[in-house]
């Protein structure tokens, strides 16, 4: 499960106020220049905060503004050596691609992006509204193929340069009422593996996908549901400032996949080696632990446009 974002925005990024913190980062990593998708909330306005402590450039990407400019605020108290902000959905590929020419532009080069704008449904895959399962599906693989078009050029002009992507336990395993989710995920894995293969040519050009399990963002309040309730992150809940330290991680050590939940390696031995058993037993434990007691009406949630008073770091429950 994963990191928020979401929306309809212009097709170009309005670009916002660059921020500069009096001193500098002494942390390794300082100075680079950072590109962040789906910064306004969740595990991407975490890591955005965790790279401003390094004392990074940061160009901010989400589809609200107002929460958009909120994270950048909070990134340059942090410590933050500029902060750029466009207001962007990931699935306009003109306005990304602008955001990506403001790191180059305004900072000179890019070193790292980190891709974790998404969406998510819940609902059996015979009831989703089809517009709402293309959605999600198009934010993960439309979305991160215009993120890569973006940047590759980019990281291949330098020779060097690392993407980090939020993907999910949910692109190793399936789970019912999250098809939409589970397709967009396991998707957007698959061409993260490719892009990985296509790369090798590239020695100091990384690509790493960090997959969360359940993580305490907004995210399952945010998602549109057609179950009558929203869900919530089943256990272990981990933080999403522990998913973004994992990220931060990658820069240095690339992973081809690292998963960030230490039962993520058991539930996805279940899965392959016990299909019938996994089966029998991920629909009950799904409801019991996975899913809220609230009751609310049909919705598409933040999947066509942001919930800006939905959006902030962590959600409701307590992580570790």
């Amino acid at each position: 499960m994963t990191a928020d974002q979401t929306a309809t925005p212009p097709t170009t990024p309005t670009t916002g106020t660059s921020g500069t913190t009096p001193g500098t980062s002494s942390a390794p990593g300082s100075g680079e220049v950072v590109l962040v998708t789906g910064a306004s909330s969740g595990i991407g306005r975490a890591t955005a905060v965790l790279f401003a402590r390094r004392g990074a450039s940061l160009v901010l990407v989400a589809r609200s503004e107002s929460t958009l400019e909120a994270a950048a605020a909070e990134c340059r108290a942090a410590g933050a050596k500029a902060v750029e902000v466009a207001p962007v959905d990931v699935l306009d590929r003109t306005g990304l691609q602008a955001a990506v020419d403001t790191a180059t532009g305004t900072f000179g080069r890019l070193d790292v992006v980190v891709h974790s704008a998404t969406v998510m449904a819940y609902g059996r895959l015979e009831d989703l509204d089809p517009d709402v399962f293309e959605r999600v599906v198009d934010t993960a693989l439309h979305g991160t193929n215009n993120v890569v078009g973006a940047v590759l050029p980019v990281f291949r002009r330098q020779q060097r340069g690392s993407m980090i992507v939020v993907s999910s336990l949910l692109a190793s395993i399936t789970a019912p009422t999250m098809g939409a989710y589970v397709a967009a995920k396991w998707g957007q894995l698959g061409m993260i593996r490719t892009l990985q293969q296509e790369l090798r040519e590239l020695p100091d050009v990384h690509v790493s996908a960090v997959a969360p399990g359940g993580t305490t963002t907004p995210i399952y309040s945010q998602a549109a549901t057609v179950l009558g309730h929203t869900g919530h992150p089943p256990p272990p809940v981990y933080t999403p400032e522990r998913v973004a330290r994992a990220i931060v991680d990658r820069v240095a050590d690339p992973r081809r996949l690292k998963q960030s939940g230490f039962t993520n390696p058991l539930i996805i031995a279940g899965f392959r080696l016990f299909p019938p058993v996994f089966d029998a037993l991920v629909g009950p434990l799904l409801k019991v632990f996975g899913m809220s007691r609230d009751s609310v009406p049909e919705t598409t949630g933040n999947v066509f446009a942001p919930v800006p008073g939905k959006e902030a770091t962590r959600g409701p429950y307590r992580g570790i």
